[in-house]
């Protein structure tokens, strides 16, 4: 393939991410993240990861995603702005939950993989003979640092990925592919002196720049944490009345002012708003729980943990 054909492919497949609803494409070079790795498995060394077991495994395939596809060329990552401007209720409200901006509207393990099915076709149809592989959220990809090498953004203080043209509200794709294209230069970091994320965490979770200790973060305990787990009082004291995630470290952060809506209405907010009522939680059954939150990403922490967060919630209120 001579460049001309490399150039020509590129423009068409990023001309196809924008027709998807896609936010940003970049493509980085298939390389080794070997720096990157040596930070990743520092944190997990230190425990950073809690109980998140699963990002102790597969090492060789997020330093390496020729492990994943052999051959492989290219990294696309695509951005899926999920920003729609609704607020949650005033702090005065302690009767609701405020729930994770990003979980107010579906799943976007159930809208992003059929978009980058169809980028993948995409590719085919450019490059008959290659193979791709795709992912969101789903496999041993290092997205973040892949998304720094194509160029859509930088990793912030509090370790989400910030674009300079729209903030940090939004979600990637990875594609990986035996395909070559023109490759885009890695982003700059553009925090600059700017702490705000470390200093308005109420639970200090972000121990340094970049390194986020799960263990003290709001939104390990109420979506990841097992649900006989007990949120620790050191957590629960200091929740701010979220339910279900915190988005405390991107509300604050100052390049959210160029936050513009999204264009995916599947992330526009469901009948239940930006929030949930503590005593509708407590009544909830099983049945009413499914039916409220199929294809919700609140389906993840399951009744029994949602209820374990609400009666958290409930207890530290009582005590203020």
């Amino acid at each position: 393939m001579t460049q001309f054909h490399h150039s020509a492919a590129t423009k068409a497949l990023k001309h196809k991410a924008r027709a998807l609803g896609f936010s940003d494409c970049g493509i980085a070079a298939v390389e080794n993240l070997d720096k990157e790795m040596q930070f990743y498995e520092s944190w997990v060394q230190q425990g950073y990861h809690a109980s998140l077991g699963y990002m102790e495994r597969n090492l060789d395939k997020r330093r390496d995603v020729s492990l994943i596809l052999p051959g492989a060329q290219s990294v696309i990552v695509v951005t899926q702005n999920y920003y729609t401007p609704h607020r949650h209720p005033p702090k005065e409200d302690k009767s609701a939950g405020k729930i994770s901006r990003y979980a107010w509207g579906d799943d976007y393990h159930d809208v992003i993989p059929l978009k980058l099915k169809e980028l993948s076709a995409c590719i085919t149809e450019l490059y008959p003979d290659a193979a791709t592989k795709y992912y969101t959220d789903t496999g041993p990809v290092m997205e973040k640092q892949w998304a720094v090498r194509a160029g859509v953004g930088w990793q912030g203080k509090h370790s989400n990925i910030i674009s300079r043209k729209y903030g940090s509200w939004f979600f990637l794709g990875i594609i990986i592919t035996t395909a070559q294209f023109v490759y885009d230069r890695p982003m700059e970091d553009y925090c600059g002196t700017c702490t705000a994320c470390i200093e308005y965490c109420p639970t200090n979770a972000i121990v340094e720049p970049g390194i986020v200790d799960a263990g003290a973060c709001i939104s390990y305990w109420t979506i990841e944490a097992k649900a006989d787990q007990c949120i620790p009082d050191r957590i629960a004291s200091t929740m701010e009345g979220w339910v279900f995630g915190c988005d405390i470290c991107q509300d604050v952060c100052p390049w959210n002012r160029f936050s513009k809506e999204t264009t995916e209405q599947s992330f526009q907010p469901r009948s239940f708003g930006t929030s949930l009522p503590i005593g509708l939680i407590k009544e909830m059954r099983q049945e009413e729980f499914s039916a409220m939150f199929r294809k919700s990403p609140i389906k993840r922490t399951k009744l029994a943990g949602l209820l374990r967060n609400a009666l958290t919630l409930e207890r530290n209120v009582s005590h203020d």
